[in-house]
């Protein structure tokens, strides 16, 4: 399974309501926000309940990128410039900025002062003052300013990579007042989540980039503020960090008992095959695993039988989001609901998890898959409220039961299901002519599923078979990463498996992934090209929901919109991550519920390393 989650920058970022009133006359400052006002911890908090405050510094933390953002790619890198559309980012980039705040991992949504001591709101919840801690420094020793904050936010507005600037569309402002305080403003209607979106943006020097440009892709080390810089690069090969060690934010309470590691180290492999070997061997020691025959069967290696290698899983309790083939609707051949609906139903997952993945998944039916904002029965009345003045343009299914993938025989080919699809292409005006389904029009029905990675190659062959069983000629093309990440930027491909995911407080975001705007910027993560006014006002209603009810309701009438557009074909998901570690770590005993809080909470063990020779 690929898990390739697109968020912001910092991925899964929280979204912000719009506040309650603040008397101009008597500024109220606050130490944090959250979508909806509630914050667990106080102003006076000394650190995270989830980190261990005494956890010791040292040692080194080595693996691979499982979740992208920005420009990044999983199997390569040419750039460590992870904020604009040029390039392939490198992992680790993140950790060597600040922000102004940043995010509680045991809270859904909420947000704390890291660079900002606190934040005061206009009345009408369009002005944002953020106080800048004095203290506050970049790793060449100079000053972190208000300048900086503000050339840093517009620069991502105006330049940064279409999901970032796509996001924060509304932030019309952001100017420096001296040297310790910033003000940004937004446009009147703006998302709910806007103003926590942007507090944790990455902050540059102003400085630096005024001799640079800052769209281009390089490999120079960027100057930072953050806890790590980068130490060492080997393009496409791994990126080594090193902890700063007069970071000026390490006593910060939300700083308290993280950072732990020495040195961070990341390694890419454009095989998948290839990085399980250099894990057994110990070319890295913290692994994620995402295919379950690997998981199932693999861990049979002297390491792991003694025990030098553990295993276990851990719950996963956010949304598990969208894994499929995404269909590319901008190609005259998939305008058509019913093709796109055919397609899919060559697909038998039932076969595919029970011969391939030994039962390990359920199948993927929802873009909310693994929560509570998931779509299910007939829709009640906020969400008919919403739906109603597009029930003349919308499928009759969205005000019905919200559309399930079907369950096959588990045959690998359901006959009922591949005549169903037989049907679909027919009363979508397509001919049969032999083995060949055609459009109308005459040319015939093909398409390519785009991939990096041979990982799918097991399940995409038997689509493929299926596929030629309707008279579709579909074909699979692997190509390097970096030619992957262009034409994908380019909407260049027919299908492509992808995973987007986000937290549980959905708002602005998913505009880069659903809105008819991202559908015609290069680089956007809208890879189907959904252009929908019906989609287009769901999310608006996400974005400037008001209650956890309120989002929740416009979540679940937006899933039954996406859902009856088969835009993808559902994969699966799983609400657990698997990891494989070298047992080298020690971590706090009550890990966040919103993260797993690797490596951030980790540390280095030298007394297991010293138990299993590596020291």
């Amino acid at each position: 399974m690929r898990a390739t989650r697109r968020g912001l920058v910092l991925g899964g970022l929280a979204a912000a309501a719009l506040p309650r009133p603040v008397r101009a006359a008597a500024p109220d400052e606050r130490h944090g926000l959250s979508s909806f006002g509630d914050l667990t911890y106080p102003k006076d908090f000394a650190h995270f309940r989830y980190v261990n405050p005494m956890a010791p510094k040292g040692g080194r933390f080595s693996g691979q990128l499982a979740a992208t953002t920005g420009n990044q790619s999983l199997g390569t890198f040419d750039t460590l410039n992870i904020y604009v559309l040029r390039g392939s980012g490198a992992a680790g980039v993140n950790l060597t900025f600040d922000s102004l705040m940043t995010r509680a991992l045991d809270e859904p949504d909420a947000i704390y002062g890291l660079l900002a001591r606190s934040v005061t709101i206009s009345e009408d919840g369009l002005t944002y003052g953020f106080a800048l801690r004095p203290q506050a420094r970049f790793h060449d020793g100079s000053k972190l300013t208000a300048r900086d904050v503000a050339f840093s936010l517009k620069i991502l507005r105006d330049k940064g990579h279409p999901e970032i600037a796509e996001t924060i569309r509304d932030m019309t402002d952001a100017r420096a007042e001296g040297d310790g305080h910033v003000v940004i403003t937004f446009a009147p209607g703006r998302a709910r989540d806007l103003p926590l979106i942007v507090a944790q943006l990455p902050v540059f020097s102003a400085d630096y980039y005024a001799k640079r440009d800052f769209e281009a892709s390089t490999l120079d080390a960027p100057l930072g503020s953050g806890p790590y810089r980068v130490a060492s690069v080997d393009p496409g090969r791994s990126i080594g960090l090193e902890r700063v060690p007069d970071y000026w934010g390490a006593e910060l309470p939300v700083n308290v008992g993280r950072h732990n590691f020495e040195s961070l180290r990341y390694e890419y492999f454009r095989d998948r095959t290839v990085a399980f070997e250099a894990f057994k061997s110990g070319a890295f020691t913290f692994r994620e695993e995402f295919t379950a025959r690997v998981w199932a069967t693999g861990y049979d290696f002297p390491a792991a039988v003694e025990g030098r290698v553990v295993r276990e899983t851990v719950p996963d309790a956010r949304p598990s989001g969208t894994q499929g083939w995404w269909i590319n609707e901008r190609r005259p051949q998939f305008k058509d609901p019913r093709i796109r609906e055919a397609i899919g139903l060559c697909f038998d997952f039932e076969w595919a998890n029970k011969n391939l993945m030994f039962g390990a998944y359920k199948r993927t039916a929802s873009y909310f898959e693994n929560s509570d904002l998931k779509a299910s029965g007939l829709p009640g009345p906020e969400e008919l409220a919403l739906l109603a003045p597009f029930r003349d343009t919308l499928p009759a299914e969205v005000f019905g039961e919200p559309w399930q993938p079907p369950v096959s025989d588990g045959s690998g080919q359901d006959r009922a299901l591949l005549k169903r699809a037989d049907a679909l292409l027919r009363e979508a005006g397509c001919t049969r002519s032999g083995s060949e389904m055609r459009l109308p029009g005459s040319q015939p029905l093909t398409l390519e599923i785009l991939d990096d990675d041979p990982v799918f190659q097991p399940v995409t062959q038997p689509f493929i078979r299926n596929l030629g069983l309707v008279g579709i000629k579909a074909s699979s093309r692997m190509v390097d990463p970096s030619q992957y990440q262009s034409r994908l930027k380019d909407f260049d491909f027919d299908l492509t498996p992808r995973r987007y995911s986000g937290g549980v407080s959905p708002g602005a975001e998913l505009r880069d992934l659903y809105g008819s705007r991202a559908a015609a910027t290069t680089g956007s993560n809208n890879l189907p090209g959904i252009a929908d006014p019906a989609v287009d006002a769901l999310l608006a209603a996400i974005a400037g929901a008001q209650s956890r009810v309120a989002l929740t309701m416009a979540c679940r009438a937006l899933d039954r919109v996406l859902r009856a557009g088969r835009h993808w074909v559902p994969m699966w998901y799983s609400a657990q991550h698997r990891l494989a570690l070298w047992d080298v770590f020690g971590r706090p005993p009550d890990p966040p519920k919103y993260d797993l809080g690797a490596p951030a909470t980790w540390w280095f063990d030298p007394d297991k390393a010293r138990k299993i020779g590596r020291e």
